[in-house]
């Protein structure tokens, strides 16, 4: 049986966190033992700290770590490597959920000695019928065909625990993660049928937040692990989204909307980079990202009874 400690990251996540340790509590396993389930909270300022306390009093499994200040995703990540004792780490943001065989099924690719880690699908809450719900199902839909060919891994990864650390500036650290992991010889597998859920950014400004400061990171990572991910080639980008695009009125508009938005994200990122000499790798929170609103799952308080996403 396969053993995993799991490392949630989180900022300021109480409308959410409880939710998610359920969901993981929670979760329909077979052939993987959860070990751990280690929540470094950074410098959190509002109850994330107390709910992730109550859950620990219930299930010893969890643990909560406090980094009295934000450091960076990075240094959080750190600090769950330095205590993490498994077979293999699973990384989950708290602004996510997983569905109730995320873990099972994200782990199962590991029977193959090769594979040196993996990553769940992600699935956006966000309405489709909105303009910026728009953008992100078509974001997350191109990321996905994308990650069938050549994967790119996100939101939530699972990798062997022979990764003890990541740099600590690094601001793509699931893409760092991937860069380590190619270097020892493992491959990379995207778990289609591993779901977790998201919500993308509601208005421009905070899209534009998260797309400059991801594509910065890629800058970065380029330049100081030497590494490419799949969604910087724009040339297969653009040919998956014809693939993809529904020719009516509505959708090639705002497909048209949604390339400009991250046209102008990447045109900031390499400004941010290049000219201001930044790489946000403690970064501005996009607050419209963090309610998954009816999707989410379980309770603050732990009841029995509590369940993933369905």
């Amino acid at each position: 049986m396969l053993t995993a400690s799991v490392g949630v990251m989180a900022y300021n996540e109480e409308r959410n966190v409880g939710k998610l340790l359920g969901a993981l509590v929670d979760q329909k396993l077979e052939n993987v033992e959860i070990r751990q389930i280690i929540v470094v909270s950074s410098g959190s300022t509002d109850r994330t700290d107390e709910i992730v306390a109550d859950w620990s009093g219930r299930d010893p499994r969890i643990r909560l770590v406090r980094q009295e200040s934000r450091e960076g995703k990075a240094s959080a990540i750190n600090l769950f490597l330095e205590s993490a004792d498994a077979d293999l780490f699973i990384l989950e943001s708290g602004d996510t959920l997983p569905a109730p065989d995320c873990v099972e099924r994200l782990l199962a690719p590991f029977s193959d000695d090769g594979v040196g880690m993996t990553g769940a699908r992600p699935v956006p809450v966000d309405d489709p019928g909105r303009f910026m719900g728009f953008v992100v199902h078509m974001l997350w839909r191109l990321h996905h065909r994308l990650a069938l060919k050549t994967p790119k891994l996100g939101e939530m990864v699972a990798f062997r625990s022979f990764v003890r650390a990541i740099p600590a500036e690094t601001a793509v650290d699931e893409a760092s993660i991937e860069a380590i992991v190619v270097e020892r010889g493992k491959t990379l597998r995207y778990v289609p049928d591993a779901t977790v859920y998201n919500k993308g950014a509601d208005t421009v400004g905070d899209f534009l937040k998260q797309r400059r400061r991801i594509y910065a990171g890629h800058i970065w990572l380029s330049r100081e692990q030497s590494y490419e991910v799949s969604t910087k080639n724009v040339g297969g980008i653009f040919r998956v989204m014809l693939d993809d695009l529904e020719w009516r009125p509505r959708s090639v508009l705002w497909t048209l909307g949604g390339v400009f938005l991250e046209t102008v994200g990447r045109f900031l990122g390499v400004i941010d980079y290049h000219v201001f000499k930044r790489n946000p790798y403690t970064w501005d929170v996009a607050e419209s990202t963090k309610n998954l609103g009816d999707a989410e799952a379980g309770s603050e308080a732990p009841p029995s009874d509590a369940r993933g996403p369905r």
